[in-house]
Parts: structure tokens; C-alpha cells; sequence
């Protein structure tokens, strides 16, 4: 069964229960932040938070407007970063969660040029590095739970259920706001589809999405460039190959020419 959810940003207050919920279900340090009007809240995401409250503040028709995004992987239906993933390290779940197999990631930071929308995370302080990114609290689905940001929110922005059904809940909530929602629910294609889906109530430029996705499956591009891979590899060895074996007899001739100039 395909999880999801669905992010209402009319109803997320900022109170940022969702990463504190999310470092401590996945015991993620603290990290330093820097000081200003939001001190409070690291200032992006990492390999040690994965998930963040963005406060966008802006001036629509003379009033002041601010609007919070809760930002994360989204578990994209169709995952660039497994289509790019040379190890084999991340998989699509049957229950929505695109996860990271640590045993085999290999650090190679594919995943994080893959995905567009920035999602995976480099372990920079590591001695054996590995990416990092939100899992959709994976193991919680399988034992029957909520995702721990879901279960914390304590206004109900992040609703955790069937993708199909919530689907349709962003849409019945658009159809019945009378012009309260944008009419577009955020995820119901972009990059081909994610599991994790937003309904906003100001432009949706107004908020931290990207709004500059393609709204096609992004493997579909990936895959043209990865296909090529063995190929470049293959050449690469066989050049290799072929510099250290002209290398290696360019070095014994002039050991012969020496050797015959010293008798």
C-alpha cells in the first residue's frame, strides 16, 4: 500500500514540532545556528536535519503576508536518485518511502545531483561519508504508525494516509474553499509524482517550492545521461590501461638505453 502526505501550509502555524519530532525519532544531533530573527531554526537542511519550517514573508496588495513550508524529501513516485544511484543503495518501497541502504551507499553524491529538489545530504564530517535525507519515518509505517512529523503536528498541517486517498482530500479541500486554496495541489505531478503532496493557500511562488519542476517523471532524463556511465568508465580503464602499459615500456626502453651507453 503506497503512503504518503499531504502538507496544508494554510494550517502550519511554524511551530517547527515537526523537526524537533523528526531529529528525535531519528536521533539526529543539534547543530549549530546562527544568530538572527530565527535563531531558532536551522537554517537549512542537512544531512543531520532533514527536514525544515521555511518562513517566507512578502507584500501582497499593500499587506504583509507570511507563509511557512515545511520542507523535506518528497518521495517522488518515480526517484531520480534511484534512477542515478550507481550502487544500488536507494529504493522505492512498496509503502511510498524512498530509502537509503547505508550498507551500500557509497557516498558518491549522484543522488544529490539527481534530485530536483535538493534533497539528499553529504555526512562532509564523516571519514566514510554517506548520504543522508528524510526516509518518511519508514520503519514507524511498517509497525502501523504515523511518520513522527505527522504525529506531532498539533494543528493537523501534515496528514499521513493512502496517497490516493489524500489525493483526493486536497482536492475536495480546494473544491470546497471557495477560493481560499490555490487550485493546483503540489506534488500531483511534479517530477512525475511524489507521495509527499502540498495545498497552499497564497501563489505558490510565494512559498519555497520549486515551482520550476518539470512534471515529468525525471529518471526519463537521468537515465539518458546515466546509460552512458559503464560506457565512460569502460573507456576510462581501457585509456587507463593503455597510458600505464606505453608508461611502463617507455621506462624499460630508456632502462635499456642506459644500460647499453654504460658498457
Amino acid at each position: 500500500m503506497a503512503y504518503g502526505m499531504l502538507i496544508d501550509l494554510s494550517k502550519c502555524m511554524g511551530c517547527r514540532g515537526c523537526q524537533v519530532a523528526c531529529k528525535q525519532w531519528n536521533d539526529l544531533p543539534g547543530e549549530q545556528t546562527t544568530l538572527g530573527s530565527d535563531f531558532t531554526n536551522p537554517q537549512k537542511r542537512s544531512a543531520y536535519t532533514w527536514t525544515t519550517i521555511e518562513w517566507l514573508t512578502t507584500e501582497v496588495d499593500g499587506r504583509t503576508v507570511s507563509t511557512f513550508t515545511k520542507t523535506g524529501c518528497l518521495h517522488c513516485l518515480q526517484p531520480a536518485c534511484e534512477s542515478v544511484c550507481i550502487a544500488g543503495a536507494i529504493h522505492k518501497q512498496d509503502n511510498g518511502a524512498v530509502t537509503i541502504d547505508h550498507d551500500k551507499c557509497i557516498g558518491c553524491r549522484y543522488c544529490q545531483l539527481g534530485c530536483p529538489f535538493g534533497v539528499p545530504k553529504y555526512e562532509y564530517d564523516q571519514v566514510v561519508p554517506r548520504m543522508q535525507k528524510c526516509n518518511l519515518c519508514y520503519s514507524r509505517i511498517e509497525a502501523g504508525l504515523e511518520p513522527a512529523c505527522a504525529a506531532t503536528c498539533p494543528n493537523d498541517a501534515i496528514l499521513f494516509g493512502e496517497r490516493d486517498e489524500l489525493l483526493a482530500l486536497a482536492k475536495e479541500r480546494i473544491a470546497a474553499g471557495n477560493g481560499r486554496y490555490v487550485d493546483h495541489v503540489y506534488g500531483e505531478h511534479e517530477a512525475g509524482g511524489t507521495s509527499v503532496m502540498y495545498i497552499s493557500h497564497v501563489p505558490l511562488d510565494l512559498t519555497t517550492l520549486n515551482t520550476n519542476v518539470t512534471t515529468e517523471a525525471v529518471p526519463s532524463f537521468t537515465w539518458k545521461a546515466m546509460r552512458q556511465l559503464p560506457a565512460l568508465v569502460g573507456s576510462a580503464a581501457v585509456l587507463s590501461l593503455g597510458l600505464l602499459a606505453y608508461s611502463n615500456r617507455r621506462a624499460r626502453l630508456e632502462a635499456e638505453q642506459r644500460g647499453g651507453g654504460a658498457q
